[in-house]
């Protein structure tokens, strides 16, 4: 810390100095200009418009009588007088206008030059939050420059980005690891599982046993796996590439066509062309998890889904609407909750996790997109996704 802390060259400081300083140079360029124009008036004034012609007090700017009495002359002299000073003045108050606003526009100019001098820490500060605000905590500030305020500011910032990088590295290294721990006994589960159930002369109570237990093993599994995706939906998309959402829904519906049958389930709409750039693997989730819903929430008889994808207003969209049970609009925000479901009955088997529309939404907000949810007319939703081009 400096001996005097006050001295240190903060902003408020500089500042002062900056406007104090600019103030008083003004002031002396603004004296000196009057100073010169009042200088030039008086002598311009001190100069009497008389000259004496053949014995006569004539002038080339007044109007004097030839024949007048000395008091009508005097008058006439003074009123002479009086209009050139008038004049002189007239002329030194419209000079110093002129200069006052000449250096008035300076100096708003050299204000402004000097304030965005000043400030244009802000603005390294800014686009770097905007930068985290877009998921990548890699970025850093690093401002040099005088100890002020702003690099206090800044330090303070760059600290609080590493301390939030270093608690997301550990939150994806634990999802990491747990996922991990957890797939490798599930998988070796699933395993002893599906052996004992493939021995013909297994009893009856037996199999149906085995069937539970790989049904809720499976069940682990899908929970384990959407866990894992949703923490990595969350961060930041490091791979990006070119994606066709109409690919992406096309592959979603070839994934569901058979489930979508079983439950007497149409599944219709036009998929236009509408490329992103993003994550292939991710994307493909939002369109088959939006589909998936969409069949396993649906009416028992002619139920239908329809999958829409296409460009609009810059942006490229995904629709998925279905029929079903009627959503109430207050239930919609708890859609997208991890582990929140309708109080409805579903068409067919009770699969899923209640992570579906949570990871959806974290995949959209980390491609830049949005999602949206609108209850159907008669029951369903209209589930519509957007992302930048």
């Amino acid at each position: 810390m400096p001996p005097f802390p006050w001295l240190r060259p903060t902003i408020r400081i500089r500042l002062t100095l900056l406007y104090g300083g600019m103030f008083l140079i003004a002031g002396i360029l603004l004296l000196s200009i009057i100073y010169l124009l009042a200088a030039q008036a008086l002598n311009v004034g001190s100069e009497l418009p008389f000259k004496i012609v053949e014995g006569k007090v004539t002038s080339d700017i007044c109007n004097l009588p030839d024949q007048a009495s000395p008091a009508e002359f005097n008058n006439a002299m003074n009123h002479c007088v009086n209009e050139q000073r008038q004049n002189a003045l007239d002329n030194l108050l419209s000079r110093s206008l002129l200069a006052l606003l000449g250096l008035a526009v300076i100096a708003f100019a050299f204000g402004y030059a000097m304030a965005g001098r000043v400030l244009s820490p802000l603005g390294r500060i800014t686009r770097t939050a905007r930068a985290v605000a877009g998921s990548d905590l890699s970025r850093r500030i690093e401002l040099d420059g005088p100890d002020d305020e702003l690099k206090e500011l800044a330090d303070t910032f760059d600290d609080m980005l590493e301390r939030l990088q270093r608690a997301f590295t550990a939150q994806q290294r634990f999802v990491g690891n747990a996922s991990h721990e957890l797939r490798t006994p599930l998988a070796i589960n699933r395993t002893l599982l599906e052996v004992h159930l493939s021995d013909p002369g297994a009893p009856t109570e037996l199999q149906q046993l085995g069937k539970t237990l790989l049904a809720t093993n499976e069940r682990s599994e899908q929970l384990v796996e959407g866990l894992l995706l949703l923490a990595r939906s969350d961060n930041q998309i490091v791979e990006r590439g070119p994606v066709d959402l109409a690919e992406v829904a096309e592959q979603a519906i070839d994934q569901v066509r058979g489930e979508a049958a079983a439950k007497g389930v149409s599944i219709r709409g036009e998929q236009k062309p509408a490329v992103v750039q993003g994550n292939g693997v991710l994307l493909e989730r939002i369109a088959l998890n939006l589909v998936q819903n969409a069949v396993r929430y649906n009416v028992a008889e002619d139920g239908w889904v329809e999958v829409t994808t296409d460009v609009q207003h810059g942006q490229a969209v995904l629709v998925v609407a279905n029929t079903g049970p009627v959503v109430p609009a207050y239930e919609i925000d708890n859609l997208f909750e991890p582990f929140r479901r309708l109080r409805t009955e579903r068409t067919g088997s009770d699969k899923g996790v209640g992570l579906g529309l949570s990871i959806v939404r974290s995949v959209a907000r980390a491609h830049g997109g949005h999602i949206y949810a609108q209850p159907r007319e008669g029951g369903g939703l209209v589930m519509r996704v957007t992302l930048p081009i």
